[in-house]
């Protein structure tokens, strides 16, 4: 193994050293086309996956746009990962692009890199996918993170029993998922864009969701800029030509880490880099506003920055950085 490689394994241990031993089971669910920061939090994924910390039991699209489960495929094929199930949302769901005009990442990556399912629509329904892994997993064990629109997650809540499992979407989420971690919503009150792309998805599993959740806002990934270096490294990658092309659109110094914040600490837990507040994340649907109250007792948390910025930033754009191992 190359030095530079052991050097990043040996952050990403540091990085997740109050983490138990046991790796963290995850569903993935994203959309995976509007921002690219997905990209770089699947990338965090697969090195915390190299580094022992997660197993990733399927990755899933909740955006109808064809070109979001062959990028999915693409970033889990480089890392070495092309049996992690594949997904997509079916049915009525937001269906959108990248905003670039010029060099389009969703449609590069999967022209340049190898993958095998070539469109969301060639994709098994994502309700389905979830069934299928949640029934296999052990009670209380699964993490769901979503940095996406909250289409599939209602769809599983909806769901009834079937030839997969005799339990109804909501039974099987409250009897296999620890907890929920999200991208979503603008704290303490304000309009974020997860959650208003569909907001009566958001709305129904905010009221209905079964066992915790925790939200890192936007306004937490707003602060943290990554992607730079990412774009800069040397060779190919996926991870690399995605920022490379995006960065020379946007802005060079780096794009904003939603995802990544959201992934790490789904992984990692909050500490060393956040506090938490409790409280009730409330949804308008006809006009997507977003409100948070604080309440001891509530149902919900959201992530508070505790430390210099630069301490997140760091630790993501190292994992961003990683290569596959073998």
């Amino acid at each position: 193994m190359k030095t530079w490689a052991i050097v990043l394994l040996a952050c990403l241990g540091f990085a997740c050293a109050k983490q138990q031993e046991k790796p963290v089971s995850l569903i993935f669910d994203t959309d995976m086309a509007p921002d690219y920061d997905d990209v770089g939090a699947l990338a965090v994924l697969h090195a915390l996956a190299d580094s022992g910390k997660v197993n990733i039991l399927a990755t899933v699209s909740s955006n109808k746009w064809e070109t979001t489960v062959p990028c999915i495929d693409v970033i889990n094929t480089y890392f070495g990962r092309p049996e992690i199930p594949l997904g997509a949302v079916k049915g009525e769901g937001v269906s959108q692009d990248t905003w670039h005009q010029g060099l389009k990442w969703t449609e590069e990556l999967p022209a340049r890199y190898p993958h095998q399912v070539k469109s969301a629509s060639e994709a098994e329904d994502a309700v389905k996918v979830y069934r299928k892994v949640l029934s296999k997993q052990p009670d209380t064990s699964v993490v769901v993170v979503t940095v996406g629109f909250f289409t599939n997650l209602k769809n599983l809540l909806l769901s009834q029993p079937d030839e997969i499992s005799p339990l109804s979407g909501q039974e099987l989420v409250a009897s296999k998922v620890k907890k929920l971690v999200s991208m979503g919503g603008y704290f303490p009150e304000g309009k974020e864009f997860n959650v208003m792309m569909d907001a009566p998805s958001s709305q129904y599993v905010f009221e209905h969701w079964p066992t915790p959740v925790l939200f890192s806002g936007f306004e937490i990934g707003e602060k943290i800029i990554t992607g730079k270096q990412t774009a800069a490294a040397e060779g190919k990658s996926p991870i690399k030509e995605a920022y490379e092309m995006s960065l020379a659109q946007d802005n060079p110094n780096g794009r904003n880490s939603w995802d990544q914040s959201t992934v790490l600490v789904a992984v990692c837990g909050t500490e060393p880099w956040f506090d938490v507040e409790r409280g009730v994340m409330t949804v308008t649907p006809a006009d997507s506003l977003d409100h948070w109250t604080p309440d001891p007792n509530g149902k919900h948390a959201r992530l508070i920055m505790k430390v210099p910025v630069e301490q997140v930033t760091d630790t993501i754009e190292a994992l961003m950085m990683h290569r596959p191992v073998n």
